[in-house]
């Protein structure tokens, strides 16, 4: 592959749009359902447990005079949820759904480009490693990222890394799945990340904040693997046309 080649943002929005259309395709249709089922019930137990324990908390540590506060509390756990919780059941639920997104790559492939090269399928055991290599590779560097909000007038740029970086983990995320159906491995994964950076930060960037959207965020990673194949045979299928 020719990772050389750079779209523009404008062709990610476009890969987007089209995998919007290619979501409802019959032929992905089992590919979607499922790890959509593994979303719901995981959002849906990390709701129950926090609604839970935040409910006991107020109980036990508010005093009944001051219960009124409730309207204040309730929404801050919603906010913490939504921006908190939802976001770190999604790594989880990617972490489970892992071989499906492989699948859904795959068939996808098949659908847009039927005389596309295939790598054989990997056992179980070895995508669940491709994806703690890569959630390795992440906590590794969130760490100090979260500590630059602690240095005074460094902690103002702080906000900025923390999104670039974040939009930067989910594309590499997402973009594994139609990469390593090419056959590139971790290294050369970066690789191509690397050489396209603008398109990768505006495709992580969009699914980022989807994935921040409750309801959206159980079918915002199904929509993230389709459009990332379609980007990544886009920029196959441009080196072979050139």
């Amino acid at each position: 592959m020719n990772t050389a080649y750079k779209a523009t943002p404008i062709s990610v929005i476009s890969c987007l749009l089209q995998a919007l259309q290619l979501l409802g395709d019959q032929r992905l249709r089992l590919y979607v359902i499922i790890p959509l089922l593994i979303n719901t019930a995981l959002y849906s137990l990390a709701f129950y447990l926090g609604y839970h324990s935040v409910a006991s908390l107020i109980d036990n540590l508010i005093p009944t005079w001051l219960h009124w506060l409730n309207w204040i509390l309730w929404p801050l756990f919603l906010a913490s949820f939504l921006v908190i919780g939802f976001f770190s059941f999604t790594l989880l639920a990617n972490l489970i759904a892992a071989p499906f997104y492989g699948k859904l790559s795959a068939k996808t492939l098949e659908i847009i480009d039927s005389k596309a090269p295939h790598s054989a399928e990997r056992p179980f055991t070895q995508v669940l490693l491709a994806e703690l290599r890569r959630l390795r590779y992440i906590v590794v560097r969130l760490i100090p990222l979260g500590l630059l909000f602690l240095i005074p007038v460094i902690n103002l740029l702080a906000p900025v890394a923390w999104t670039l970086f974040t939009a930067w983990g989910v594309a590499m995320e997402f973009m594994a799945y139609p990469l390593e159906e090419r056959g590139l491995l971790f290294t050369e994964q970066n690789q191509f990340l690397r050489q396209q950076r603008i398109n990768i930060l505006t495709f992580g960037g969009i699914i980022a904040f989807g994935m921040a959207i409750p309801v959206l965020n159980l079918i915002i990673c199904q929509l993230a693997v389709i459009a990332a194949t379609l980007y990544v045979q886009q920029v196959n299928a441009t080196r072979s046309t050139g």
